[in-house]
């Protein structure tokens, strides 16, 4: 701020000067002298801190008390300059205080202070949004996607999204698999955590803000990955803040977002039930800029994921006895809901980023294509029109939740039945990225072409041997559409064993040139 400023006073000065007489004069420049800070930081741990600068010869001051935030002007020696710090937690801040003077000229003094924060948030709009107004509590929402008006925007000047209000499951799936986790330690610390399955959806004005070479469409939204961009912090903290005087109340999510990026990092809290949050976000549009916009966003909780079992993920705690003979991992989908977001993550589309193999379905993660119900996992493939394909199902992977390198593996799973349908059970080398398929290694433990009825496939993939050159073997087991299986693979460094009900019936042999000694996904 400080830089642009004294620009702006240069351009302004040496355009003044080419409209005058050479002889014109402007007065005298006087550098304020003898500046003096006082600051005061409150003793009630609310983050409230006041600043009282004084200097001689000043016109005013400008008071900086984040790096990035607008300045606070005091307009005389002696004023005083008010900011309350809404991060919890014992942190250092900078506070900058410009001391202007007559022509431009300025002093300037910059002082680190030390805070302990801890905020008090109401506590039936804390018990709604964590899910307990006392000790320790978590609580996720997502998206509202099935009820129309859940993401809208309209101008800030309106109570109400006037330019426009989304139907149903309008939005790109990207959005709707962003899972919002809020919690409260029980001892003053809120934190929040954005989960995303790798994209964001963000607004097509923001994207330059993370991504200067790019060359977004006017007003088409895009999806992004932004976990690598560090002005989005996913685990972060959260506040909510109510203005004494209106009792409105405004929920501020440090240097994240509410999933979809507007740039908004504060949003007026609409409605806050236990069932419903509805918020409303400024944006101040990054490149081109324009004009504010209000966004409206409402969620629902996230029901199933925030058993204890989840959120530990599937791990045992074992360390495993190199025997492949002590459980280290499990998910036994014993929860209601959506499958546990500490144990899965999902592949959203049509593949056609090089993931897929041509399949005419979308992969979705809405709960009519996966869900969790009666302890089973439920993938359901259907016969629908969604975005632009004709069949919609669902695709779960551990990727970044689960990875591991040997073991015995076991799924007990029901196949569907009828032509068309082809579900798989397998693994993928972890280093797919950067390894490209085949090179990455793939081990399927079971494939089943819905053609070929009762017959069941396992198979490897690796340099040389994928798509038709693929090494693996058949068995054929009867009744695999009426009744659950085990299928099994036993991995080691010396062989890879495929087997259905503890019956053997493919075996390949493993060594160190091949992709199958390393880290593996499900």
């Amino acid at each position: 701020m400080k830089k642009n400023l004294i620009l702006i006073c240069a351009v302004c000065i040496a355009f003044m000067y080419g409209c005058q007489d050479d002889e014109a004069s402007f007065g005298d420049i006087t550098t304020p002298s003898n500046l003096d800070v006082v600051v005061t930081v409150a003793s009630d741990l609310s983050g409230n801190v006041t600043v009282v600068p004084t200097a001689d010869n000043v016109n005013n001051f400008q008071v900086l008390f984040q790096e990035d935030a607008d300045p606070v002007i005091v307009s005389e020696s002696g004023g005083t300059a008010s900011f309350r710090y809404t991060q919890p937690g014992q942190y250092s801040e900078i506070i900058t205080v410009i001391a202007y003077g007559t022509g431009g000229a300025s002093s300037s003094q910059s002082i680190t202070i030390d805070l302990d924060v801890r905020l008090d948030i109401d506590p039936v709009l804390l018990e709604a949004l964590v899910g307990a107004s006392t000790g320790a509590s978590t609580k996720k929402w997502i998206w509202d996607a099935g009820n129309a008006g859940h993401f809208g925007v309209g101008d800030p000047e309106e109570s109400f999204p006037n330019f426009f209000s989304a139907a149903p499951n309008q939005i790109n799936a990207c959005m709707y698999d962003d899972v919002l986790t809020f919690s409260h330690d029980g001892t003053g610390t809120f934190t929040y955590n954005v989960e995303t399955q790798g994209a964001s959806f963000m607004n097509w004005a923001e994207v330059k803000r993370f991504f200067p070479e790019a060359n977004p469409i006017q007003f088409e939204d895009e999806c992004r990955d932004l976990s690598t961009q560090i002005a989005t912090d996913r685990d972060t903290n959260f506040v909510i803040v109510t203005d004494a005087d209106t009792n409105a109340s405004t929920i501020d999510v440090v240097n994240s977002t509410l999933s979809y990026w507007s740039g908004a990092m504060a949003y007026d809290i609409i409605e806050l039930t236990e069932n419903k949050l509805v918020v409303r976000g400024i944006q101040e549009p990054f490149d081109p800029t324009g004009a504010p916009l209000a966004w409206y966003h409402t969620f629902v909780p996230a029901q199933g994921v925030t058993d204890d079992f989840c959120d530990d993920g599937g791990a045992t705690g074992a360390t495993g006895s190199g025997n492949n003979d002590v459980l280290v991992w499990a998910d036994e989908f014993d929860v209601d809901g959506p499958p546990c977001d500490a144990n899965w993550q999902y592949d959203l589309g049509t593949g056609s980023g090089g993931w897929g193999n041509g399949e005419q379905q979308y992969y979705t993660d809405r709960p009519e294509n996966v869900i969790v119900e009666g302890g089973v996992l439920k993938i359901t493939a259907k016969a629908e029109t969604f975005e632009g394909s004709s069949y919609t199902s669902a695709r779960l992977k551990s990727e970044n939740k689960y990875e591991f390198q040997y073991g015995r593996i076991e799924f007990r799973a029901k196949l569907p039945k009828g032509g068309g349908t082809w579900p798989a059970l397998w693994t993928l080398g972890a280093d797919y990225q950067t390894n490209t398929w085949p090179a990455a290694g793939e081990m399927d433990v079971m494939e089943h072409v819905g053609n070929q009825q009762n017959k069941i496939f396992s198979t490897v993939h690796f340099p040389g041997n994928s798509g038709g050159n693929a090494i693996g073997d058949e068995i054929d087991i009867p009744n695999v559409s009426e009744e659950f299986h085990i299928y099994e693979l036993l991995w080691t460094a010396e062989d890879l064993r495929f087997s259905v009900d503890g019956e053997l019936h493919f075996t390949f042999e493993n060594d160190a040139s091949l992709p199958f000694n390393k880290d593996f996904f499900f």
